[in-house]
């Protein structure tokens, strides 16, 4: 497997723990305990869940980093991570949150983040 799409998998894996300790939380009150615990108890409970993340994503920034050998600048890093953090961000509201809509304006920003991707790559 080459750097870059290793570098993208991990960015995808990682993202995926952002996005559950990030928004997770959200939903955590449909669970009996959880409630009881308190803001400070869903902070440690989202800490620990994030220590997955980094656990991805520092692999996969040195693994994709020119100066390590890999494939992209840190600026092209930079935007497919919040690419990257995007896609997982809309399969996880899709799934966890069906009750938020994605409307047109939604759509054409994505289609802005995508062409900072063209834009980045483009010499």
């Amino acid at each position: 497997m080459g750097k870059g799409i290793l570098t993208i998998l991990l960015l995808v894996i990682s993202n995926s723990f952002m996005t559950l300790a990030w928004y997770g939380h959200l939903k955590f009150h449909t669970d009996k305990l959880l409630p009881k615990w308190g803001l400070l108890g869903i902070i440690v409970l989202s800490w620990l869940i994030a220590f997955f993340e980094y656990c991805f994503q520092v692999p996969a920034n040195r693994i994709g980093f020119k100066n390590f050998g890999g494939p992209f600048s840190l600026v092209q890093l930079k935007v497919i991570q919040e690419v990257v953090t995007l896609l997982i961000f809309v399969v996880f509201s899709a799934v966890f949150f069906r009750s938020e809509s994605f409307r047109m304006n939604h759509l054409i920003a994505f289609v802005f983040l995508v062409l900072a991707v063209y834009f980045i790559f483009k010499n």
